[in-house]
């Protein structure tokens, strides 16, 4: 909550210097946006939150990105000072810790983080900050659903916090699975998908690539020819504008040409990364970006985002995704589909950095019904194509794990992108 300080007047900032100005009272708080963005977080959104400086006692030139996530853990000490605030939290708890072990530590900080004297922070404490407390922070200890005493050392109590944090997220996955599992029984396929006609040479190539005794070789070479046809079907459902140009005999010809701002390829590591030269071979200077999708061991579902090494850090804006992403159509690229849980993230991540859910269109070779519901369910605005859809993901004649076959490798249990239709444990 530190971050949402309200940028200070030239007198307020002069009184500051002095210890003079009042940090603890709830108009010293941007609440408005506060609000604003603890709203887009929960919504799953990206957020700049502001970066204040203590010692200038302003604003910093650059703000940080914040992503968001399944839990948002917000703190500050007038977290429930504002009515509209209180109406986006879903667990509120107080931490009373003793008034001693407060001061103490506000001295530590203040001194050695802030550059402070101690004559001036007990002033300000005596001034400021105690009778603030008293007046408006106590009193909202009767607004929390959890009072948690002898603060952080309450060992109990975190881990009561934490099962009934845990037990939520399980009673909310349940749900959408159960909203998800019923659509794929009894709804129709949704109208944002898009499959490729079944011609006779369709049918053909996935006839070698279902085949389990076909060749490496013959797997890549019938992959690039279904790939190169499913990227110019997936182009073909881009926006388009009629223009006119002169032909060598000085006639007039009435044809078509793209009309976005432009287009940029994204590839799921690592099958999707293969498609990428038939949308390059197609697709003229376009831009290409790479996502690597790491799973949880014990769940399968995904849970890091990693630019390089599966043993990275999870951050998000180490992406490796072209500068000005938002206003492109995206191609996202991954072979095959089961779950549709990495393709979620994959869109996720996409409108995390800006990008229009409507511009997005997810590619891929194969399909898996419950698949192509999952992602249509979550985001109704994405464009999905394929050259075939399968009925049953547990039970599907797939492809097996595209990448092994693909690149010829063993499996790699640590990725998830979602190669292994037939066989994958999501």
């Amino acid at each position: 909550m530190d971050s949402f300080y309200k940028v200070l007047s030239p007198e307020e900032e002069a009184l500051a210097a002095r210890n003079d100005y009042n940090f603890d009272h709830p108009s010293a708080f941007d609440f408005d946006l506060l609000v604003q963005t603890l709203r887009k977080l929960k919504q799953g959104k990206s957020v700049k939150i502001p970066v204040y400086d203590f010692t200038t006692h302003g604003r910093q030139k650059d703000w940080k990105n914040v992503y968001g996530a399944s839990v948002i853990i917000f703190e500050g000490i007038m977290s429930f000072a504002d009515k509209e605030l209180l109406q986006l939290l879903d667990m509120k708890i107080f931490v009373d810790t003793d008034s001693d072990i407060r001061l103490v530590r506000r001295l530590r900080r203040d001194i050695t983080e802030r550059g402070r004297d101690i004559e001036g922070v007990i002033r300000q404490y005596n001034k400021f900050v105690k009778p603030a407390f008293e007046q408006y922070i106590e009193p909202t200890m009767r607004l929390a659903d959890i009072v948690v005493p002898r603060g952080g050392g309450n060992m109990v109590a975190i881990d009561l916090i934490v099962q009934h944090v845990h037990s939520q997220l399980e009673e909310r996955e349940l749900s959408v699975r159960a909203v998800l599992a019923s659509a794929h029984q009894v709804q129709p396929l949704p109208q944002t998908l898009s499959v490729l006609e079944n011609t006779p040479q369709v049918r053909g190539m996935h006839t070698f690539l279902r085949d389990k005794e076909t060749t490496r070789n013959e797997f890549i070479f019938y992959s690039k020819r279904l790939m190169r046809l499913v990227i110019e079907h997936a182009l073909s459902l881009l926006p388009a504008q009629t223009c006119t140009v002169q032909t060598p005999q000085d006639q007039e010809y009435e044809g078509r040409s793209f009309c976005g701002q432009g287009i940029t390829g994204v590839s799921i590591l690592r099958a999707g990364e293969t498609m990428e030269p038939a949308l390059r071979a197609i697709c003229k200077d376009v831009r290409i970006g790479k996502i690597l999708i790491q799973t949880n061991q014990d769940s399968g579902e995904p849970e890091h985002f990693l630019p390089s090494s599966v043993l990275a850090s999870s951050q998000l804006h180490d992406l490796r995704l072209p500068k000005d992403i938002s206003e492109d159509h995206v191609i996202l690229m991954d072979c095959t589909v089961s779950t549709g849980a990495a393709a979620m993230m994959a869109v996720r991540i996409l409108l995390d950095h800006d990008v229009e859910e409507g511009r997005i269109l997810l590619v891929s070779l194969l399909m898996a019904e419950m698949g192509v519901h999952s992602v249509a369910y979550a985001f109704p605005q994405v464009k999905i194509i394929t050259t075939a859809v399968d009925k049953d993901v547990d039970n599907i004649p797939g492809m097996g794990n595209f990448g092994d076959r693909y690149f010829g490798t063993d499996a790699l249990p640590d990725w998830s992108d979602e190669e292994e239709l037939g066989g994958a444990s999501y």
